[in-house]
């Protein structure tokens, strides 16, 4: 039953700790905008943390009416995840996640000399790393949402059916050729890879949020087991995450298909790709 639960906006937490690390009270050129429940902006933000790019952090509230001018000014839509660039005059902006990720592997490249990817050198691994980072996009995100806000018993297990495979299918592919990139699938790998960060914001909410709401259990192998505990427990995933209660407050609205949640939810319901 519906507990009336509205979106948190402020991270809690391990995630609470890295924003006052990186607040603006002391600016970088970067400035990642983002709110604290969005598994999209957990995206850049490991991305930021692993490829060690400095950077400051502006919590911003998406679903304001009317939405905040300087979220407005680098994110047309109001979405987030978006960077703004401070060296510029006027400020110049990115927004969408995976676009925003292959910048930060690009600056890194010239910068921190980090990378999320297998080496330059072997094109093809890059790749297949950058097709399973595709098919998490098109198959693995919807299908999550679809699962959590189906309202039917009967669909709700057809969405089950479809998401469980597809949480089995991360980390596929050469693995030889393609390691650096599939990161922590990896046994003996320690960083974490693109695929690592494409898919661990939603398998951690699948980890918590659906088996809250959906009574969901993971695909359990041994294998399967470790990655997840691996990737859970790294510090540059675990230092994003904030406590479980604030999952679980922010995602009522979608587990009931509360109209008006969010573009996405919108999107999920009327059949049309993700914003």
């Amino acid at each position: 039953m519906s507990q009336g639960k509205t979106y948190a906006r402020a991270c809690t937490g391990a995630a609470l700790e890295t924003t006052i690390n990186h607040s603006m009270d002391d600016p970088q050129d970067i400035v990642l905008f983002g709110s604290c429940f969005c598994p999209f902006v957990q995206r850049v933000w490991v991305a930021l943390e692993v490829l060690g790019i400095p950077y400051s952090v502006n919590e911003v509230d998406i679903y304001k009416n009317p939405k905040p001018d300087d979220l407005l000014e680098v994110s047309p839509k109001g979405l987030v995840p978006a960077l703004k660039f401070c060296r510029y005059q006027p400020p110049r902006a990115l927004n969408e996640s995976t676009v925003i990720m292959n910048y930060l592997e690009d600056l890194a490249f010239n910068t921190t000399k980090r990378s999320l990817f297998p080496s330059a050198s072997d094109p093809y691994a890059r790749g297949l790393v950058r097709l399973i980072g595709d098919h998490v996009n098109r198959a693995l995100v919807p299908s999550f949402y679809r699962f959590l806000q189906s309202q039917e018993s009967g669909l709700r297990y057809k969405q089950v059916k479809t998401f469980v495979p597809l949480l089995k299918a991360c980390g596929s592919g050469e693995l030889t050729a393609s390691r650096d990139g599939l990161g922590l699938w990896v046994e003996g790998n320690e960083s974490l890879g693109w695929i690592d960060i494409m898919a661990g914001p939603w398998l951690f909410r699948a980890n918590n949020v659906l088996k809250h709401y959906r009574s969901f259990v993971m695909p359990s192998g041994a294998r399967f087991d470790a990655y997840l505990a691996r990737l859970f427990e790294h510090p540059k995933f675990k230092m994003t995450c904030s406590d479980e209660d604030l999952y679980l407050q922010s995602y009522e609205r979608y587990a009931f298909n509360r109209p008006n949640t969010s573009q996405v939810a919108d999107a999920i319901n009327s059949g049309r790709a993700l914003p």
